[in-house]
């Protein structure tokens, strides 16, 4: 069979392109490929395009527009998902302008496709009490229980990311003075991040409980499943605080939902750094984030602390006592006549 441009192209983008230029980590990789895997598939079912014949030319604006109606209306996806395969489309078309500038006024048309705009959901996160509600949980007598205490400890007082937390490796690890572990989130960035004392005696404790603390065992991973040979996955650490979170429920720790995710762990540890008077770009290198703008959210989203500010900015001209109009004897004439 005669191979066609758009399998030669996409073959490079894939296999090429997102890991070897971009440097993209393996999620976005597999989440590209399933983008471009539905865009097959539709393109077999619903347009009667035969996918080992497609050609470039053929994957137009209106194509590609068909394409992501099909997704919302066809397969129930939501707006972020839409925007998900949409942005792995315009990565593909971004790569084509320059390996195939041939087709750059098709490219650019496809480019223009504009995300779809979708409500944010609301910020979420637990108080200082639910967290510490939530940390106590686990059952230190026992090795998984130690394993859990660490690992909820840890995704809380990083911020890290839950794949930042699956990636670590022992070597990640600095057990000096003050304990500092090494996250690498998006991009392939890496940044150091300090943790709290009682984590980081938790962390020196599970270290050697394990026996990870031997020079050969420095490129093993953190965190493993329960066979101790495989990495923990994002899935797992997802069942892990969700199981802790029933129990917390059960024992009567408000404000903790079955909804619960890693990043809510995330989003809290911000909100209680920020409400203890820690500056945004001290929060946003402990978060990773690429732009203090990012970070921002979390200011908008304190109302407690919104509240604080306008009461301590100046003193409402308004008094407390308003006039006793109903001794007026004018006023009150006034209003009768209308």
């Amino acid at each position: 069979m005669k191979e066609t441009d758009f399998a030669r192209y996409l073959t490079q983008f894939l296999g090429v392109y997102l890991p070897g230029h971009l440097g993209s980590k393996k999620n976005t990789q597999l989440s590209y490929r399933d983008s471009f895997s539905l865009l097959l598939e539709y393109c077999r079912d619903e347009e009667k395009l035969s996918p080992e014949k497609l050609i470039v030319s053929q994957v137009d604006r209106d194509l590609v527009m068909r394409f992501l109606n099909w997704l919302e209306e066809v397969r129930g996806c939501k707006c972020t998902t839409r925007n998900q395969r949409l942005a792995a489309i315009h990565s593909f078309f971004r790569f084509l302008i320059v390996e195939a500038p041939q087709y750059m006024e098709q490219s650019q048309k496809v480019l223009n496709i504009p995300m779809k705009k979708a409500d944010k959901p609301p910020l979420m996160y637990l108080s200082l009490d639910s967290v510490k509600g939530l940390l106590g949980q686990p059952d230190r007598n026992t090795v998984q229980g130690r394993r859990d205490a660490v690992l909820l400890s840890l995704l809380y007082d990083t911020g890290a990311r839950v794949q930042e937390l699956v990636d670590l490796k022992v070597c990640d690890i600095n057990l000096n003075d003050t304990v500092t572990i090494i996250l690498t989130g998006k991009g392939g960035k890496s940044r150091i991040v300090p943790v709290m004392a009682p984590t980081g005696d938790l962390l020196r404790k599970y270290i050697e409980g394990y026996g990870l603390s031997h020079p050969s065992k420095s490129r093993n991973p953190l965190f493993t499943n329960r066979g101790g040979k495989q990495p923990l996955t994002r899935a797992g650490v997802t069942y892990i605080l969700k199981k802790y979170a029933s129990q917390a429920q059960m024992a009567g720790v408000k404000d903790i939902s079955g909804e619960i995710t890693p990043h809510w762990l995330r989003h809290s540890k911000a909100m209680h750094l920020l409400q203890s008077g820690v500056n945004l770009v001290y929060i946003r290198d402990l978060l990773g984030h690429s732009d203090v703008s990012t970070t921002e959210i979390y200011a908008r989203a304190d109302e407690s602390m919104k509240r604080k500010a306008l009461l301590e900015a100046y003193k409402s001209p308004a008094e407390d006592k308003l006039p006793k109009w109903k001794t007026d004897k004018n006023l009150l004439d006034w209003l009768k006549s209308l």
